[in-house]
């Protein structure tokens, strides 16, 4: 990657780890984020709903929100509600939102990391509309990508 570049997704921070969500349009991003955002305020901020400008910093994958969005996220429903967001994090974890048919079960382990942007990160493989989504993912961050959440 040799510079920034802006892609359909969504990035949320669980205790400053960066979650990348990625998925078909309509597949649920912005949902995934209410719903890990909703169960804990405290510790679960918002980076960039709809975009996302991806980075490369001292070997990490950074995202951040296009400065047009910055702070703003779709709640289905709703509409666009401004909300605190933070103005960069590291991904550790990816997300990809795909159709139940396309996700394994048991999913072999080299599906468990994804290549972006030269840079391997543990991933979650997760079936649009899944009502324990957020659980999975808060599960996947520790259990994938190491370490603790709150």
């Amino acid at each position: 990657m040799s510079g920034d570049e802006t892609i359909h997704a969504s990035a949320v921070a669980i205790d400053g780890r960066g979650i990348l969500i990625r998925g078909r349009s309509g597949s649920g991003k912005s949902a995934l984020v209410v719903g890990l955002i909703d169960r804990d305020p405290a510790t679960t901020r918002l980076v960039a709903d709809d975009r996302v400008v991806l980075t490369l910093a001292d070997g990490h994958l950074v995202a951040t929100a296009p400065a047009s969005l910055a702070g703003k996220l779709e709640v289905r429903g709703i509409g666009i509600v401004e909300i605190p967001a933070l103005s960069s994090c590291s991904i550790a974890l990816v997300v990809d939102i795909a159709p139940p048919r396309e996700c394994p079960r048991m999913p072999a382990a080299e599906a468990l990391t994804v290549m972006v942007h030269g840079v391997a990160v543990p991933r979650l493989i997760l079936p649009s509309g899944a009502h324990d989504g957020p659980a999975r993912v808060r599960f996947a961050l520790v259990h994938l990508a190491g370490g603790k959440v709150s």
